[in-house]
C-alpha cells in the first residue's frame, strides 16, 4: 500500500488519457503511448500516477461512463501489474470501483465524494482518497467565481468533505485534500488560496497542491502559453512546498522532483 515519504512531498504524475486536457490533451490516448510515457514519469521520480479520462479544464464537457471506463481502466490494470503505484482521477463511483478492482491505490476526486456511492465504496476498498475543492463543474466553473473569504470558505469545505467521508468509514490516514487551485477561482483567489495554505495544511489532512501550467501562472507571465509555464510552476510548487503540502501534482516530475529535495534540503537545514 501507497505511503507518503516522511522526507518530501509525494511526486504525482498527471497522465490524461483524454483528447481535450488543457495541457497534453490527445497526446496519451494511444495505450502503448500512455504506458510508456507512465513509466518514463516513474524513472523521472514520481512516486505514483494519477490517470484521468475525462478533462476537467475549464468549459470541459462530461464523459459519459462507458466512455471514460474504455480510456482508464486498461491503463490502470496494466500500470498496477508493472508495479506503478496508480491513482485514479475521477468522480464517477463506477470508473472507481473498476480502476481499484485493476489495482489503482487512490481516488483522486474533483468533486469530493458528491457522488453518493462513492464515500462508501473508497470506505471499502481501503484506498486513499483525495478531495478537491470546487466550485460549480468544469463547464462553467470560470463563470464569475465569488467568494467572502476563499480561503475559510475552501477549508471548512473540505473538512466537512472529509469528516462525511470519515463518517463512511474512510480512514482519517488515507483523506488527503485539495483546494483545487483553479477550478472555480479567479486569479486573486488562486493567489491567495497558495499564500494562505497554510490553513488547510493545520487542519491535518495531508495536503495536495496541483498548480503544474495552469492559466494563472499564464497570467502572471503576461499571457505565457501553457508549454511555456514551467518556471513559474515550479515557484508555485516551492512555496506550496514551504507551507507543508504533502503532494505535488506534476506534469513535468523531473523537474518537480528535483525542486522538491533541493527545496526539502534548504528546509532542513
Amino acid at each position: 500500500m501507497f505511503q507518503l515519504p516522511a522526507d518530501r512531498p509525494a511526486i504525482m504524475g498527471v497522465l490524461n488519457v483524454t483528447p481535450d486536457s488543457f495541457s497534453d490533451g490527445g497526446r496519451y490516448a494511444d495505450f502503448d503511448l500512455a504506458i510508456a510515457h507512465a513509466h518514463d514519469m516513474v524513472d523521472q521520480g514520481a512516486d505514483l500516477i494519477d490517470v484521468g479520462g475525462e478533462s476537467t479544464r475549464p468549459g470541459a464537457e462530461p464523459v459519459d461512463e462507458a466512455e471514460e471506463l474504455r480510456r482508464v481502466v486498461p491503463i490502470v490494470e496494466a500500470l498496477s501489474s508493472q508495479g506503478v503505484c496508480v491513482s485514479v482521477d475521477t468522480s464517477k463511483a463506477e470508473v472507481a470501483r473498476a480502476s481499484l478492482r485493476a489495482g489503482a491505490q487512490v481516488v483522486n476526486d474533483v468533486t469530493a465524494l458528491k457522488d453518493p456511492r462513492m464515500a462508501d465504496l473508497c470506505a471499502d476498498a481501503g484506498c486513499f482518497v483525495c478531495l478537491m475543492h470546487m466550485r460549480g463543474e468544469p463547464r462553467t466553473m470560470q463563470e464569475n467565481p465569488a467568494y467572502s473569504e476563499v480561503v475559510e470558505e475552501v477549508r471548512d469545505h473540505l473538512v466537512l468533505r472529509a469528516e462525511s467521508a470519515e463518517m463512511a468509514g474512510v480512514r482519517r490516514d488515507r483523506i488527503w485534500i485539495d483546494p483545487g487551485i483553479g477550478f472555480g477561482k479567479s486569479l486573486e483567489h488562486n493567489l491567495i488560496l497558495l499564500r494562505n495554505l497554510g490553513k488547510l495544511v493545520r487542519t491535518e489532512y495531508p495536503v495536495l497542491v496541483g498548480v503544474s501550467r495552469k492559466s494563472f501562472i499564464g497570467k502572471l507571465l503576461g499571457g505565457a502559453l501553457v508549454d511555456d509555464r514551467h518556471d513559474g510552476t515550479l515557484a508555485a510548487q516551492v512555496l506550496a512546498q514551504v507551507a507543508g503540502a504533502r503532494v505535488i501534482r506534476a506534469h513535468d516530475v523531473r523537474a518537480a522532483r528535483r525542486a522538491a529535495i533541493v527545496t526539502q534540503a534548504i528546509m532542513n537545514a
